[in-house]
């Protein structure tokens, strides 16, 4: 990690003037670091920049930002200043918890916190900053084994490949975590925690063709134990900041999205390349369109509330959207299995009735 810490209080002059009469570079300072926060926590740069707009209006100064992945530059001006910075992280992430605190303190701002000294209102920021994830790293683990086994049943796999994935997937979670910790770069941490949950997949089920002859076939369900490292959040946001124009941030986005995905992939074909894995199609379950319909709701509410303990989601967050969950992606299934719907107009209907649940959820 060669990126310098930013002391924010050194920035600050002596006097307690409120942040709505600081000068503008003690102004732009607040207006910068409320965007970088916003962007470590995963979100889209037209979420950044709305919040960045947001608390520069309150303290009447005018932002123009340029927001990529892990970087902002940005210039505040008044009718006779301007005041340019360029602030970067050293790595992105997801952190659903620290993105709704931030939304809240932005959208409380005016009223609570713009007459507060600027010193003062960095402090309540360092102390988001320096907020520890609510999960441990065996939790995120757990979480990730967890919404990997659902997902490979409702790919079509069944109890001994949903087995074997969450016995990979949380060793391989629990290996990338640790490496996290360690600031270990982000390729690394991702071929070393597939590499992890494949061997593990391999040798558990190893284990169970030994002692109960088990079909080699269910080797297929491998694929299973690598799904937490699927780039979800940078997917959907670059093609949210594509939507709204905001290239730079959506093509860096997705050429991280797509490097993730591949590393992952190369890593995945290596491992089965050297165990002699031939994966094929999942094992036929057996099951009746109803049944298969009543075992798909709670697997698609597991599979989201895993991966939302994965991004730092509060309890009742996961909660909540493992419902969304349940009912938008069996939907989905039930819409391809039953009906002439093309795959990717079901898929288009199950993201529909997420975001409209979603929002509806939220308005309340």
């Amino acid at each position: 990690n060669h990126h310098m810490v930013i002391h924010w209080g050194r920035f600050i002059g002596n006097k307690n003037n409120s942040a709505g009469d600081a000068p503008l570079d003690e102004k732009a300072s607040l207006v910068g670091r409320i965007g970088i926060l916003m962007l470590s926590c995963g979100t889209g740069a037209w979420r950044v920049r709305e919040a960045m707009n947001t608390i520069a209006r309150n303290l009447g100064v005018t932002c123009s930002a340029d927001i990529g992945l892990i970087s902002i530059q940005y210039t505040c001006f008044t009718e006779d200043l301007s005041y340019t910075q360029v602030l970067s992280l050293p790595k992105t992430g997801v952190n659903t918890e620290k993105l709704d605190i931030m939304e809240r303190f932005v959208k409380d701002f005016e009223q609570k916190y713009a007459s507060m000294p600027v010193r003062q209102i960095h402090r309540l920021l360092d102390d988001i900053q320096r907020k520890p994830g609510i999960y441990s790293t065996l939790q995120a683990a757990l979480g990730a084994a967890l919404a990997c086994s659902a997902f490979v049943f409702l790919l079509g796999g069944g109890p001994i490949e949903m087995i074997c994935s969450f016995v990979g997937a949380g060793a391989g979670n629990f290996t990338r975590r640790q490496l996290i910790n360690h600031k270990t770069t982000t390729l690394v941490c991702t071929a070393a925690g597939v590499a992890v949950a494949c061997v593990f997949y391999l040798l558990l089920l190893s284990g169970l063709e030994l002692l109960f002859s088990i079909s080699r076939q269910h080797e297929v369900g491998y694929i299973g134990a690598m799904l937490f490292v699927v780039p979800g959040f940078p997917f959907i946001t670059s093609m949210l900041d594509l939507s709204k124009s905001d290239m730079r941030s959506g093509l860096e986005r997705l050429s991280y999205a797509l490097m993730i995905t591949i590393v992952a992939t190369l890593v995945g074909w290596l491992v089965a390349l050297l165990v002699h894995f031939r994966p094929g199609n999942f094992l036929p379950l057996g099951l009746t369109d109803l049944e298969m319909m009543l075992f798909r709701i709670p697997a698609s509410f597991c599979g989201v509330f895993g991966f939302s303990i994965m991004f730092n989601s509060p309890r009742n967050m996961a909660i909540l959207s493992g419902l969304i969950g349940a009912v938008a992606n069996t939907t989905r299934l039930e819409l391809v299995d039953l009906t002439n719907i093309p795959a990717a107009a079901a898929a288009f209907i199950g993201a529909l009735t997420a975001g409209i649940l979603a929002s509806f959820i939220n308005r309340r």
